[in-house]
């Protein structure tokens, strides 16, 4: 057998059952964060009718979470690049436990936010984890398959929220107590993650391009995946970019507003319907019962999210990262439009269903997946997790404002045109997109190079 670097190794791999591995590692960590920042939409409605709260403060309830994982992905992103990835690996998920068995406890508004808020800033230390953890053991044929159905697990979290809210309503439990438990069940999938994590070893990538370490890369990916690993006599190429030389430099600006600048408009429109949806479903049929409005939530998950999950993970590869983001801003936006600028569509529950069900399935099989993709991929090793980890901060900034505005502008503005600023923000997300590279069919090391600029398109597109 041929000698092979551990990179070369990683990219080469086929697939098995340590990529499955991997996947399930990160995964649990993303399924965590979709069912604690969605779990509050559900626990609003009853909150709401408990605490009786202001337009501003569901806005606050609702959003807290979000402004804090934007701190979170910032902190936890740079420490997984200077300190390393295993250093954070479960980390971020024993602060999400925390805080979802602290909120379940609450006794007021304020504690609530303040709780919600420590959950939140392991929820974004998680983003560039899950993201880092599974590109970087990824091999190059496959790895947009394989961070998208790590980001799927999303979907699982989505659909299990409005579940467990049924499940506790239906039940007859107090609405009192029905929320609580809702929000503090995710502590237990957070444990999860908690023992998953810690038992992973060292990013090999991470290792070997950044601390040179590669004998310690190759023992960690053989015990790993019982794989052989080969060392040539030269070392592989090494080099930490500093985070002041990775901010001197334009094309790292450029790849910044690529990727988290379409994210933050994707997430302003995602989150800001999302976590909003019960409440929407309230303002298109103001005489739905709590549970036929968290029912419908299901249905619009189940029914157009879900499929769109699916059918991105088994396709990214094929149809290009970034070729299948601008696709999804497209036909996002112009369902957005169509609800916006169509008279009275917003008072009819199944039309309205409908051109919402095909958002919510074009933003699946589009940027909600994308974007967590392409900021795993364009940037290099040494500042992989912080230029992640920045561009998904910044996504959640646009997430809080989209939350926290929602309930406010739909006062103000009415559905119809709190979705026509929707219209407008998922076209700019498309243009921000043609300043990414194409990933797809390259291994991170061509895509993200230290010492050249990177190569914009693979074949043009």
């Amino acid at each position: 057998m041929s000698s092979k670097t551990v990179t070369q190794t990683l990219n080469e791999a086929p697939l098995g059952l340590f990529h499955l591995r991997a996947v399930l590692t990160a995964g649990m960590g993303f399924f965590t964060d979709a069912y604690d920042l969605f779990i509050i939409g559900a626990a609003l409605v009853l909150i709401k009718a408990q605490w009786h709260p202001s337009s501003a403060m569901i806005g606050l309830l609702g959003s807290t979470a979000l402004i804090a994982a934007f701190a979170g992905a910032f902190i936890f992103g740079r420490l997984a690049d200077v300190f390393g990835r295993k250093s954070i690996y479960g980390l971020e998920a024993a602060i999400m436990a925390i805080g979802a068995i602290l909120s379940a406890f609450s006794p007021n508004v304020l504690w609530l936010l303040i709780f919600r808020f420590i959950m939140g800033l392991g929820i974004g230390g998680d983003y560039p984890m899950s993201a880092v953890l599974m590109s970087e053991f990824a091999n190059t044929k496959d790895r947009g398959k394989l961070v998208s159905l790590v980001f799927s697990m999303q979907a699982l979290g989505l659909i299990t929220g409005p579940i467990v809210a049924l499940t506790l309503l239906s039940s007859g439990i107090n609405p009192d107590i029905a929320w609580r438990l809702m929000l503090g069940l995710g502590a237990i999938p957070a444990t999860a993650v908690i023992l998953l994590r810690r038992r992973m070893p060292e990013s090999p990538r991470y290792l070997a391009q950044v601390r040179g370490a590669d004998k310690q890369a190759a023992l960690g990916l053989k015990n790993f995946a019982g794989t052989e690993v080969g060392i040539v006599d030269e070392k592989e190429p090494t080099r930490r970019l500093s985070l002041k030389e990775m901010l001197s430099q334009g094309r790292y600006w450029r790849l910044l507003l690529g990727t988290a600048g379409s994210w933050a408009l994707f997430d302003y429109a995602y989150y800001g319907n999302s976590i909003s949806l019960p409440l929407v479903i309230k303002s298109v049929a103001p005489h739905a019962t709590d549970v036929t409005s968290i029912a419908w939530s299901l249905i619009i998950f189940a029914v157009a999210a879900v499929p769109g999950y699916i059918l991105a993970f088994m396709t990214i590869d094929k149809i290009g990262h970034r070729r299948l983001q601008w696709l999804g801003f497209l036909i996002m936006g112009a369902a957005f439009g169509v609800i916006g600028i169509v008279p009275n569509l917003t008072h009819d529950i199944l039309p309205f269903l409908l051109i919402f069900g095909i958002s919510y399935f074009f933003a699946e099989f589009g940027p909600n997946t994308t974007t967590f993709v392409l900021s795993a991929e364009v940037y290099p090793t040494s500042v992989r997790a912080t230029g992640h980890g920045f561009s998904a901060g910044v996504a959640k900034f646009g997430a809080f404002i989209g939350v926290f505005a929602f309930p406010l502008l739909v006062k103000a503005l009415g559905l119809n045109g709190t979705l026509t600023i929707t219209f407008v923000f998922a076209l700019v997300g498309l243009l921000l997109t043609l300043l990414l590279p194409e990933p797809s069919g390259r291994s991170l090391e061509d895509i993200s190079p230290v010492d050249q600029t990177p190569t914009y398109s693979k074949t043009g597109s």
